[in-house]
């Protein structure tokens, strides 16, 4: 690691200490959530180091399940700033500078965010699946095929031999218990 990294990660980890918005994923990742939990505008800022930090810009991440409700043209315009400022400050340690420019700014990057969710959505959603059709390309679907009970097996399993074959005649008519059951003709003669 290097020298500059090191000295920005102590400087992180004392003036955020006791932060409960700051996260350190690992020495080179760190997470800022700005807002309140539950807020619809509130979002979370991931920022890594590469290996060339601070000569380069780090990478700004907001693909994280917790933004999964930010607009997309809203995550554009943060990420955006956010790397207009990494320009700005390169070759100095940015991380902290990052994370306060945005807590000043991010009220203007928000304005196109709603304050509450938008059923709008899943409504949109719905219908599109109501629209929907199923196509059949001719795939058989396979069987099913009907679980048998160890009892079940057991019988079935008894019934053959170690072949697998059943014995000689298994399927054979008892012909008296046959006629007595339809009632066989009878010659009157």
């Amino acid at each position: 690691m290097r020298e500059e990294h090191e000295e920005e990660l102590e400087v992180l980890q004392s003036i955020y200490e006791g932060d409960s918005s700051f996260s350190m994923i690992n020495n080179t990742t760190f997470q800022y959530k700005f807002g309140e939990a539950g807020d619809n505008k509130s979002f979370l800022v991931e920022i890594s180091w590469g290996p060339e930090y601070p000569d380069e810009a780090p990478t700004i991440n907001l693909d994280v399940f917790y933004n999964k409700h930010i607009l997309s043209s809203v995550k554009e315009k943060i990420i955006s700033g956010l790397k207009e400022q990494a320009e700005v400050n390169l070759g100095m340690s940015m991380t902290f500078t990052l994370f306060e420019w945005l807590k000043e700014a991010k009220d203007e990057f928000l304005d196109e965010q709603p304050s509450v969710p938008l059923p709008l959505i899943t409504a949109e959603v719905t219908n599109d699946v109501a629209q929907m059709t199923v196509e059949d390309h001719g795939e058989q679907k396979k069987e099913k095929k009907e679980q048998l009970t160890k009892a079940q097996k057991r019988r079935i399993w008894d019934r053959q031999n170690a072949a697998g074959e059943r014995a000689r005649g298994h399927n054979w008519v008892d012909i008296i218990k046959h006629l007595s059951q339809t009632g066989g003709s009878k010659n009157d003669g």
